[in-house]
């Protein structure tokens, strides 16, 4: 069954942003041969996000609160009417290859009910090959039964029982604007990591096991996953996200260790 665009599939496009004036422009570009419809949540940003937003779709909605990127990509999945949907961040683009291969792939009616995005993380003038781009992130599927996981970060989408499958065009991810930028991510998703594993009762084994993840981390990142074939670049990516492994759990620490401090106190002003 052919859509209003002559289409054979109908395409919804999400994407939670705030302050991406100078990242959207990219993304809106790359998906807007494809969508059917775009729609966009804005967390009240200051810049002109929303005013480049509606150049593109009259779908803009702009929230007051901040309820986590898990529920505010919930929030924009349930006003989309289309069979399929594409969640993409302001930070990320299709390439044109992805682009054209999503098309093909949906016209020919496929029986599985998500994919998969091989990531190119662009960064510091690079484009990532290995390392931090050998992942491919849950990003295109059926609407029908999907939702998103009410994480505050790190969030999943939850599909039905069905079989998912991994394109092969990348989708480019401007994840840092500089080093100041890539610091401060660092520091945010580490906190709202550590927030979310202590609210679900996670120990994270203390400062021990904090400086175990963190080595892992890197073991993982710059060997296992082949980082180091990204020069010195990789290194970097390395080693940042070693330290925000361990800053996320050694943040899981000071708040189990504080709240023993306080349970303490409780005991000794009952005594």
């Amino acid at each position: 069954m052919k859509n209003g665009s002559g289409k054979s599939y109908s395409l919804s496009v999400i994407i939670v942003a705030m302050n991406e004036e100078d990242r959207i422009t990219p993304c809106l570009e790359s998906v807007s041969p494809i969508a059917d419809e775009i729609i966009i949540f804005d967390s009240g940003s200051s810049d002109r996000t929303v005013e480049i937003s509606r150049q593109y779709t009259d779908r803009v909605y702009v929230t007051k609160d901040w309820p986590g990127y898990g529920p505010q990509k919930q929030r924009a999945l349930e006003k989309a009417v289309n069979e399929w949907v594409l969640s993409i961040d302001a930070d990320e683009a299709l390439s044109t290859e992805l682009s054209g291969e999503i098309h093909g792939m949906l016209s020919g009616s496929p029986k599985e009910i998500g994919f998969k995005l091989p990531w190119a993380v662009t960064i510091f003038g690079r484009t990532l090959n290995y390392g931090r781009s050998a992942r491919a992130p849950l990003r295109l599927f059926r609407r029908d039964g999907a939702r998103f996981s009410n994480d505050m970060v790190h969030e999943k989408i939850l599909l039905p029982k069905g079989k998912i499958r991994k394109l092969k065009g990348r989708l480019l991810h401007f994840t840092h604007r500089d080093f100041g930028h890539y610091m401060e991510k660092n520091r945010h998703y580490a906190w709202l990591g550590a927030q979310k594993r202590y609210a679900s009762g996670k120990s994270g084994l203390g400062l021990t096991g904090a400086a175990l993840r963190a080595l892992w981390t890197f073991i993982q990142i710059y060997f296992i996953r082949l980082g180091f074939l990204d020069g010195r670049v990789g290194f970097l990516v390395a080693v940042m996200y070693c330290q925000g492994s361990f800053n996320k759990y050694a943040g899981l620490w000071t708040l189990r260790h504080q709240a023993l401090l306080r349970q303490n106190a409780e005991v000794s002003e009952d005594n």
